[in-house]
């Protein structure tokens, strides 16, 4: 995995799927169930580990957009894109200035026991590699991508 500064765009993009969802656990919930639908409608089935990989990376970049990214009324955009190599998964939300950091694990005499702060830490797990970029001047988009074998 590797945190990118930039977004590159994925080569060849050969289907795409874009929603718009509210910024609550419903949203977020439904987000996650998308995702497996839409990638088992391209082929790629629910019990395979790309599936479970794309599903996981959803559940957290949805999670920290309705928990970090969120602002009253506004929604959070889910976007899929399947290209030959693999998923491009990108949710971007409404909090501009508040870009992600970094995967790091959480330390001190409570981090066993922390509830939160690993979301992060399971992207950069499942995904080859993720970033956050500016969409424009009220959107940024963290976006991952997964490999899988075709």
């Amino acid at each position: 995995m590797r945190l990118a500064d930039t977004a590159p765009e994925p080569s060849a993009r050969t289907e795409q799927f874009t929603v718009r969802l509210s910024s609550t656990r419903r949203g977020a919930r439904l987000a996650r169930r998308l995702t497996a639908e839409r990638l088992a409608a391209w082929g790629i089935p629910y019990d395979s580990e790309a599936s479970h990989a794309a599903v996981a990376v959803t559940a957290e970049l949805a999670a920290n957009a309705i928990t970090h990214g969120r602002l009253p009324g506004r929604d959070f955009l889910l976007s899929l894109a399947r290209h030959p190599d693999g998923v491009r998964i990108e949710v971007a939300d409404t909090r501009p200035e508040r870009f992600p950091k970094t995967a790091v694990r959480p330390t001190g005499p409570d981090a066993l026991e922390a509830e939160t702060g690993r979301g992060l830490l399971l992207v950069a797990a499942y995904a080859d590699t993720w970033g956050c970029h500016m969409r424009d001047a009220h959107t940024k988009t963290v976006w991952a991508e997964i490999t899988h074998p075709s």
